[in-house]
């Protein structure tokens, strides 16, 4: 088994949830917690930091990255700095940018975000070769309209977990991780 690059949503640590399963499966994890010291940081510094991890340890055809939530909102905005990355990508629950809970009235909106929509909109982001994205139906962090219009632009092949929400849920991505790891 090789490393997983893996980049948790808010508040996660790498040892935990998937990474967890990850390491269950025998795989090594690198990545970012979004915790602490990294959290702390400036929106653009956390993006520099990841793009920099994928280009000196994780650019290769047989790399996995697998990111969650905020973890694949900080790997797309790093992605839209670098060249189409060439290795395997996962993005579970992606945050794409600003959503609104309209039976709540809750409402997220995190740095810079109309940013992908409009490289996307513009033909400009430049989509990894191998990704794929995975969201619940009913989640509204991941709003699945966004991410299908989103996969649509940039050619992101997108499945939409019918009852899911913004946790897809262990009994899901279990299968999902199996699957992706051995491609």
């Amino acid at each position: 088994m090789g490393t997983v690059y893996y980049l948790p949503g808010n508040g996660g640590r790498l040892a935990t949830g998937l990474g967890e399963g990850l390491m269950e499966r025998g795989w090594s994890i690198a990545g970012r917690e979004t915790i602490g010291e990294f959290r702390s940081l400036r929106f653009r510094e956390q993006v520099a930091i990841v793009a920099e991890d994928l280009r000196e340890h994780f650019w290769r055809d047989d790399a996995h990255v697998v990111a969650v939530s905020f973890g694949a909102y900080l790997f797309l905005h790093a992605q839209a700095q670098l060249p189409p990355y060439v290795g395997s990508v996962l993005l579970l629950s992606p945050i794409l940018g600003e959503v609104c809970d309209d039976a709540t009235g809750t409402n997220f909106v995190p740095p810079m975000a109309d940013s992908l929509r409009e490289l996307a909109e513009v033909g400009k982001f430049p989509s990894p070769c191998r990704c794929h994205i995975h969201v619940g139906s009913e989640d509204w962090q991941s709003n699945p309209k966004n991410a299908l219009a989103f996969g649509q632009r940039v050619g992101i092949e997108v499945t939409v977990v019918e009852g899911a929400g913004h946790q897809l849920g262990k009994q899901y991505v279990g299968p999902v991780l199996d699957a992706w790891l051995g491609d």
